[in-house]
């Protein structure tokens, strides 16, 4: 597509709609001339180059990377009318995107029926999720494996809802026969499953846990804020094919969280949460006596603990499903590439003299570690500091990654051999999100070569 072309037809349209309207006089309040906004925008402009270039495959840190052009063309176009999806009046059409895009992904995911909208953010998601599982099961606490995102423990802290840690095996899951152990004391009302935990990738076994549930009475809630999206290529033939027990078991699950603005292609803030049983939304009850007078039909702010939403958020992501559809023959292929050079790197760590893998990938985050002489966990540390410092501030073909600290109890149910000599080490931890990626990944190893002889 040719992105000028559609920012300069968003400009177009929004101009051609409000022409429809009587002529109104912009206020002289509001007038700034070229000269002054030159000035400003120069300034701006040049503060912005204090960024990492998350457009570029050599971006390979944390989950970042820059927003389809139709997402940005979608976005834009709508945020000139800046629609408010609180209340149907405040967006009509909007709200009517947001609803079709959450079908799209309740779709996504195998529920019949739901309820569900966007969030600015997939904390805000997670938060809903617990607040409904938290008016379910009053009384009961919540529990999340070890590896969970913590924004768990902060919304447990937030609701005054006691939260619940669960050990992980060492493949970074939940470790079940634990989880079990906590269930039989009936103290726990809720379990957080992770779909791809955002340090590892790890994916927790939905369809055991569902198991449990049966047994023991409790809720189900599956945060897939970050893998969720990898659904789209369970069951597939080819490396980046997955299993298809887990992904298909969060059909079961009583709520689900993704975010849009990770594998989706949207710009920040967009989240969602779903909810299997369209009943939940008895919990959200209020009233605005100058809000839902529109229409009869259920607002979604009436649905939501948030008020105002960016109607422009939801206009982005319908405009970027137009295009590139939740299936794997549309969004499923740039998720298949990221995977694919996942895989791809994996194999020349595991190749490598210089660099052993801490654990093979499940999705598109890679985690690894400098071989060090003598090999131990405070020379490790050490040299995995190093090599994304001396990267990211290289003059000429930088690299730029992330670490990650590990206890040694967790190195140690992966790796033997290792001088334990420390309490833990950071190991380099890449996300390879962008497809661009599949077609950089061998380059990307052969600077962590070169850094890692510096």
């Amino acid at each position: 597509m040719d992105f000028r072309y559609w920012l300069g037809q968003a400009l177009t349209s929004n101009e051609a709609w409000a022409e429809t309207f009587t002529p109104v006089r912009p206020h002289p309040s509001l007038e700034i001339s070229d000269g002054r906004f030159e000035t400003a925008f120069e300034e701006f402009t040049e503060r912005l180059k204090d960024n990492y270039p998350f457009f570029h495959p050599s971006y390979a840190g944390q989950m970042l990377k820059p927003p389809h052009p139709a997402a940005v063309v979608g976005y834009l176009t709508a945020m000139l009318v800046n629609p408010n999806n609180h209340a149907l009046d405040g967006g009509p059409a909007t709200a009517e995107m947001e609803r079709e895009v959450v079908q799209q992904l309740a779709t996504m995911f195998g529920y019949s029926e739901h309820l569900g909208h966007l969030t600015t953010s997939g904390t805000v998601a997670n938060l809903e999720a617990l607040f409904v599982a938290r008016e379910t099961h009053p009384g009961k606490g919540i529990a999340y494996s070890a590896e969970a995102h913590y924004t768990h423990g902060r919304m447990c802290g937030v609701l005054g809802v006691e939260g619940r840690t669960v050990p992980v095996d060492a493949r970074g899951a939940m470790d079940l026969d634990a989880l079990e152990d906590l269930l039989r004391t009936g103290k726990i009302g809720t379990v957080v499953v992770t779909a791809g935990t955002t340090a590892l990738g790890t994916v927790e076994p939905v369809h055991e846990v569902l198991a449990l549930r049966e047994r023991y009475g409790v809720r189900v809630h599956v945060d897939a804020a970050y893998g969720g999206f990898f659904r789209l290529l369970s069951g597939l033939d080819g490396p980046e094919g997955l299993p298809e027990a887990p992904w298909q078991a969060i059909a079961e699950a009583d709520s689900i969280v993704i975010d849009p603005h990770k594998h989706g292609l949207q710009p920040y803030g967009c989240g969602a949460v779903l909810f299997k049983d369209p009943a939940v939304g008895r919990f959200y009850l209020h009233d605005s006596p100058y809000t839902y007078f529109t229409s009869e039909d259920l607002h979604l702010g009436e649905i939501s603990l948030e008020c105002s939403r960016a109607g422009a958020a939801a206009a982005a992501l319908w405009l970027t499903f137009r295009v590139l559809p939740p299936t794997p023959d549309g969004l499923g292929r740039v998720l298949a590439a990221g995977r694919r050079a996942a895989l791809r790197w994996a194999k020349l760590l595991e190749d490598s003299e210089r660099f052993d893998l801490y654990q093979p990938p499940e999705l598109d985050i890679v985690t690894y570690f400098p071989r060090t002489e003598p090999l131990s966990l405070s020379k490790i540390d050490e040299a995995s500091a190093r090599i994304m410092r001396v990267g990211m501030a290289a003059a000429k073909d930088p690299v730029f990654l992330s670490t990650l600290r590990v206890s040694e109890a967790q190195f140690g149910l992966r790796h033997t051999g290792v001088d334990a000599d420390a309490d833990g080490a950071r190991v380099l931890r890449s996300v390879l999100m962008k497809p661009e990626s599949e077609d950089h990944v061998d380059r990307l190893h052969e600077r962590l070569e070169e850094l890692s002889r510096g």
